[in-house]
């Protein structure tokens, strides 16, 4: 098959990597992909993923027999529309399908209609009528802007006096015409749980819980995730039956009765609260770095996998996930997730992938000559499996010692959670 992978982050070279792997795979082209993609497949640079025309014009071009999209706006953007109406299998739901990343509410008022369990909510198009809402119900509480906010537009108000604040602070994020989402406050532990779905049928694919916080102990700014390890002790072979049966596949019942099935992976941001597993929101695409540490424990061929997804054939068998853990840490740029400098030099990274059980993943790189720069805030993700999560740890802060950045930062009690369950 010749394949064209769409993105140039961590998660695109976790999948570059695995897919590079199958005996199946013909020409491999990555747009616009980074330094650690290029390793596996040609990258091109000069088309920009909201070219979709472009992006079309290549896939017939070059006889493309599946897009995997990486990120989630160009499937919100309609992308995966494009592509099928020119007869391109493709990895990523539809434009409407996809809402349930692109619009809180959209997954919302599905979850009301279908008794899906998330948190109760509101919907508000007027500071004032929201204002008056939060007074009514208090804190703690969540605010949400509706949409695509790249990671932002989303603030958990502890007292009252955040809460009043934060309804302006959102409508200035999501700008003119912005709706806004104020939901009640979950208690519990977080978990993302992965599935793949072809439209009808959903292969559970793993479990993950990541670190959002910047700096060790859950302190610091939010951020894009500063690490991530699966599989999630607390999600249990109950926790996963019930959120099958209740969340994931009345989901997808419903997408396919409204004629908008469902193909790609579908990514629940679960709180396990103390009457069971509640949604959070949906994401259309693979989490970051959850993509890492969910593919370092697979084992067998990705891509018949998610071609079988893109053409509705996938079959109802267990995905093969080693028993192993995996755990991904993300090295940062110092400032990130504030203002950062971008161009420093980093070396060490053939020493960190000596690590048995290792593997370095490019998100934010550039190459110049023989050097590697830093080019973003989350920079790399350095991963590793173990027979355990002590092991795992071990071997993923063993490659990152061997790596020489001195711009460069992580946390360093990733998995911490796992190790004191």
């Amino acid at each position: 098959m010749n394949v064209l992978l769409l993105g140039s982050g961590g998660r695109e070279h976790a999948l570059a990597w695995k897919l590079a792997q199958s005996p199946l795979m013909g020409k491999f082209l990555a747009v616009p992909g980074n330094p650690g993609i290029a390793e596996h497949a040609t990258c091109i640079e000069t088309i920009p993923l909201t070219d979709h025309d472009a992006i079309v014009t290549l896939c017939l071009a070059e006889s493309i027999d599946l897009v995997v999209v990486g990120p989630e706006a160009p499937l919100v953007d309609g992308l995966a529309d494009r592509l099928i109406n020119e007869g391109i299998p493709v990895f990523g739901p539809r434009r409407v399908a996809a809402q349930l990343e692109g619009s809180k509410l959209f997954t919302k008022e599905l979850c009301k209609a279908h008794a899906i369990p998330t948190a109760a909510f509101g919907r508000f198009t007027e500071p004032e009528e929201a204002r008056a809402f939060v007074q009514r119900h208090g804190a703690p509480i969540v605010l949400k802007a509706d949409g695509l906010m790249a990671g932002k537009g989303v603030i958990v108000a502890l007292t009252l006096e955040e809460a009043l604040a934060g309804v302006d602070e959102v409508f200035a994020m999501g700008g003119p015409g912005t709706e806004m989402l104020i939901e009640e406050f979950l208690e519990g532990e977080e978990v993302s749980f992965f599935c793949l779905v072809d439209g009808e049928t959903v292969l559970p694919f793993g479990s993950a819980q990541d670190h959002k916080r910047a700096f060790d102990g859950d302190e610091g700014p939010n951020t894009g995730g500063m690490g991530a390890y699966s599989p999630a002790p607390v999600f249990t072979p109950e926790l996963e039956r019930r959120t099958l049966h209740e969340i994931i596949k009345p989901t997808v019942r419903a997408l396919a009765d409204a004629a908008s099935a469902y193909h790609g992976v579908l990514f629940a941001g679960l709180m396990i609260t103390r009457e069971g597993p509640k949604l959070i929101e949906y994401n259309v695409r693979f989490g970051d770095p959850e993509c890492q540490v969910l593919l370092m424990r697979l084992e067998g061929d990705l891509l018949p996998l998610l071609h079988a997804v893109a053409t509705g054939r996938l079959e109802d068998q267990p995905v093969p996930l080693k028993a192993d853990t995996a755990i991904a840490v993300v090295m940062a740029t110092r400032g990130y997730p504030g203002d950062y400098p971008k161009g420093s030099r980093i070396g060490g990274l053939a020493a960190a992938g000596t690590i048995p059980g290792a593997k370095v993943f490019h998100a934010g790189t550039m190459r110049s000559g023989e050097d590697i720069l830093a080019n973003g805030g989350r920079v790399l993700n350095v991963a590793a499996v173990g027979a355990n999560v002590a092991e795992a740890r071990e071997r993923a802060y063993d490659a990152v010692a061997r790596i020489d950045w001195p711009e460069g930062f992580c946390r360093h009690d990733i998995a911490w959670r796992a190790l004191t369950d």
